[in-house]
C-alpha cells in the first residue's frame, strides 16, 4: 500500500513523503533515547601527580585510610605493596608468581598476605632490580624506581588485570580505591586504570605524563559508593623487549613500568 500511494506523486511529492518517514523515525529513535537515557557515571575522586609526588600520595593514603595495614585480618584501613623486599630467586627473572602477595599458607611471612592477586594470561611478569637494563640497556635511561632499587612489568602485553581477596585468603574481595607509581608515561593517552564491578565498568581514568624533574606519574581513583572487584591496568602502549626504544629514544613506542601500589583493605564480596 505505501509503494502505490508513493508512485501516486511526482518525484517532489515521493521526496517529501520520503524525508516525512526518516523525520517519523528520527524522532521515535530520539524519543526511546529521552526515556532510556545511559547511566550515570559513579561518583569518583580522581588524585593525579607529577615529579613530586608528596601531596598527591598524602591525599590519596588518607581517602584509602589512615591506617597502613600490615597483617590479616583487618577491616578497614589501607594496603601497599613495594618490590623492594621480593627475594633475588625471583628478580631480574621472568617467573614472578602472580598471587604472590596473597598467599594462603599460614607458614608465610603476613607481608606476603595482602589479597592483591594478578590475573595470568599467560605472559611473564618480571620484577626487576636494574631498570630492565637486562632486557635493553638503553632502559636504564629511562625508568627509575620510586621506592629503590625494584620496579615491575607485564611482558608480552601492556595490559594487566588484578583482583582481590580477602588477605590471606581465597575469598573474593572489592576495594574502594586503587592507585599507582608510574614510570615514564611520554604519551597522555597511553596509560590508563579502568575500574569493574563485576563486569560493569566503572570508568576509565588516564594517568598524568611525568615532568621535566623525573620520571614519575601518579594516578589514583577512589569510589566511595561502588565495590571494585577488578582493576585493568594499561601501561604505555607497547613491552619492553630487546631493541624495542622508548619513545624519548628514538622509537615509536611509550613504554612505561610500574612501581608502588596503594589500595583500599580488601573486604569480602557480598
Amino acid at each position: 500500500m505505501k509503494s502505490k500511494l508513493i508512485q501516486q506523486f511526482s518525484p517532489t511529492g515521493k521526496l517529501a513523503i520520503s524525508m516525512f518517514m526518516i523525520s517519523l523515525v528520527t524522532f521515535s529513535c530520539n524519543k526511546s533515547d529521552y526515556n532510556n537515557p545511559p547511566p550515570p557515571q559513579p561518583q569518583s575522586t580522581v588524585v593525579k601527580g607529577s615529579g613530586d609526588l608528596s601531596s598527591a600520595l598524602a591525599e590519596f593514603r588518607h581517602l584509602l585510610g589512615d591506617s597502613l595495614n600490615n597483617a590479616p585480618g583487618k577491616t578497614s584501613g589501607r594496603r601497599e605493596i613495594n618490590w623492594d623486599g621480593v627475594p633475588a630467586n625471583i628478580t631480574n627473572t621472568d617467573n614472578f608468581p602472580f598471587d604472590f602477595f596473597n598467599s594462603t599458607d599460614p607458614a608465610v611471612a603476613n607481608g606476603r598476605k595482602r589479597g592483591l592477586v594478578y590475573q595470568n594470561t599467560g605472559t611473564a611478569f618480571r620484577v626487576d632490580s636494574s631498570d630492565f637494563s637486562g632486557i635493553d640497556n638503553s632502559y636504564a635511561a629511562q625508568f627509575d624506581a620510586f621506592s629503590p632499587k625494584k620496579v615491575f612489568a607485564y611482558l608480552g602485553n601492556n595490559i594487566t588485570d588484578i583482583v582481590f581477596k580477602v588477605a590471606g585468603t581465597n575469598t573474593d574481595a572489592t576495594i574502594k580505591g586503587f592507585g599507582l607509581v608510574l614510570s615514564d608515561v611520554d604519551d597522555p593517552n597511553s596509560t590508563t586504570l579502568e575500574f569493574f564491578n563485576g563486569l560493569k565498568s566503572l570508568g576509565v581514568f588516564k594517568a598524568p605524563t611525568r615532568s621535566a624533574t623525573n620520571s614519575f606519574s601518579f594516578l589514583g581513583v577512589y569510589f566511595p559508593g561502588e565495590k571494585v572487584t577488578r582493576v585493568r591496568i594499561t601501561a604505555g602502549n607497547g613491552v619492553l623487549a630487546p631493541g624495542v626504544k622508548d619513545v624519548s629514544d628514538g622509537g615509536n613506542k611509550d613504554l612505561v613500568v610500574m612501581d608502588d601500589f596503594f589500595y583500599s583493605e580488601p573486604q569480602a564480596n557480598q
